[in-house]
């Protein structure tokens, strides 16, 4: 698997640093990890992983359905797959740049090549996991984005 580093080696501004607090004056609410996937079983496992690592987390089929949901746009890191059917991760990518904030952007794909990852890179992705990886990369990714999780790690 490769990872990419923000092309500056910091995070993104605006990106979801402001997160909503609960009423009440309690903690922080975990950060949202928005997931881009059209294989089912691994968003969901990706999700699992996820909230059990103390983040909240959102599926979707497509980006389609990604940018129909009004609660996604909320998303303080997406994680997405590069090949959907239909409109592609850097489609959504390109989408989400013309808005006046974005949220970092990890791409996964499970077929990694030169020009992709060149690619990926040339966009200011916060990450590049190719598939199969691991639950450490992606959460390394997704820290190095800016975001940890809340609450204490629990075992798999």
């Amino acid at each position: 698997f490769s990872v990419l580093p923000l092309a500056s080696g910091e995070r993104m501004p605006a990106h979801g640093q402001n997160m909503p607090q609960p009423t009440g004056g309690g903690a922080p609410r975990p950060p949202l990890v928005a997931i881009v996937e059209d294989d089912a079983s691994f968003r969901r496992a990706l999700s699992r992983s996820l909230v059990l690592r103390g983040f909240r987390s959102e599926g979707f089929a497509s980006a389609e359905e990604f940018l129909q949901n009004p609660e996604a746009q909320h998303a303080d890191c997406l994680v997405l797959d590069i090949h959907l059917g239909g409109m592609s991760g850097f489609e959504l990518q390109a989408e989400l740049a013309r808005r006046p904030t974005s949220p970092p952007i990890i791409f996964i794909t499970a077929f990694d090549e030169p020009a992709t990852r060149e690619r990926a890179l040339a966009v200011g992705a916060a990450g590049y996991l190719q598939k199969p990886f691991d639950e450490t990369s992606l959460l390394q990714a997704i820290e190095r984005a800016g975001f940890a999780p809340s609450g204490p790690l629990r075992p798999i």
